[in-house]
């Protein structure tokens, strides 16, 4: 079964043979494999002992791909069938960011240790849909692998003291609401914040109206809401992502997408033009200031990158949206 997810085509895990679940397995170790071969070579210069760790990681991913051949060559033949992570839904596509230089230890050993985390629940979940006893205590055992992601930080002589239960329960906590809560409601609030720029400000000027122009801005904010709010929950189920609800994560989104909007719409509620337009503006301004703080304290983006990307955006929109409704 096949279903249409935001304009392209992705099988569903659950639908998934336990065949095309082997072939998915061998080619997340690949992948894996040459991440840790990026990250080795990235940070090879500057730290040689942590970037041999990375290559006995991969050499770790290849011997579990081995294995995974293995099995689906007893169990199926030579020919294994193309399924990559991309065409399966329910996994959180990554940014390359094995491609940066130079590459930080710190973040590197994050992004680590959410692939073994990532591939820990994949195990997981594909144990519950085979039969076999062979392929279900392979998978089982690789889950069990890589099950232990504080020895990652071991490895890399990156371990402070050792962390109570309690500590790594907290920290697991934070990274969950984290990705079920700050990303989709961080990305609504962009988007509400910015998207409705262009068409408010551009009915506020053609019209100089504040009540049509908070009309237009609360469609435009309910609406946008409601969308972005739907597209997250179809987009991701969050059993092999790890992300969460998608009931949670698509209230987060719509939610702060429509507060995003009516931030700058609900001033014109004000019967005069130039005071509705000036607090309005002065809205936009500390939402792109908040938005900007979220993404430094959550995302880790540098204050000068994520103010620059924020406000550069925001007033391209609103100049678009003063430009045509003075046209």
């Amino acid at each position: 079964m096949f279903t249409r997810i935001l304009g392209s085509t992705k099988r569903k895990f659950e639908d998934l043979s336990e065949q095309e679940i082997l072939a998915l397995a061998i080619s997340n170790e690949e992948d894996d494999a040459r991440i840790y071969l990026a990250y080795a070579d990235g940070l090879r210069e500057e730290f040689p002992d942590s970037a041999k760790v990375f290559e006995e990681m991969a050499d770790e991913e290849n011997s579990h791909r081995n294995w995974l051949l293995d099995l689906h060559k007893s169990r199926f033949g030579d020919k294994v069938p193309l399924v990559r992570r991309e065409h399966i839904q329910g996994y959180f596509q990554r940014k390359p960011d094995w491609l940066m230089r130079p590459l930080s230890i710190e973040k590197t050993r994050k992004m680590a240790e959410e692939m073994e985390a990532g591939a820990q629940r994949f195990y997981e979940q594909a144990v519950k849909l085979c039969q076999d006893a062979d392929t279900k205590k392979l998978l089982g055992d690789l889950a069990i692998a890589e099950q232990d992601h504080s020895s990652l930080a071991h490895r890399l002589g990156l371990a402070h003291v050792a962390e109570s239960v309690k500590e790594q329960e907290a920290a697991r906590e934070h990274r969950q609401f984290v990705l079920t809560y700050v990303q989709p409601g961080l990305a609504g609030l962009m988007d509400g914040s910015v998207s409705t720029l262009a068409p408010i400000f551009a009915t506020a000027f053609a019209t100089q109206d504040t009540w049509t122009t908070f009309l237009v801005g609360l469609s435009a904010s309910v609406g946008a809401g409601i969308s972005m709010g739907f597209t997250e929950v179809a987009s991701d189920d969050g059993v092999i992502s790890g992300r969460g609800s998608p009931i949670k994560r698509g209230l987060a989104a719509g939610i702060m997408t429509a507060v995003g909007g009516l931030g700058h719409a609900l001033p014109y509620l004000i019967t005069d033009f130039w005071t509705a337009t000036i607090i309005a503006i002065i809205v936009v301004f500390v939402e792109l200031w908040v938005i900007t703080w979220i993404q430094n304290r959550y995302m880790d983006t540098p204050w000068l990158k994520a103010g620059f990307q924020v406000v550069l955006g925001g007033a391209l929109v609103f100049a678009a949206g003063v430009l045509i409704g003075n046209a």
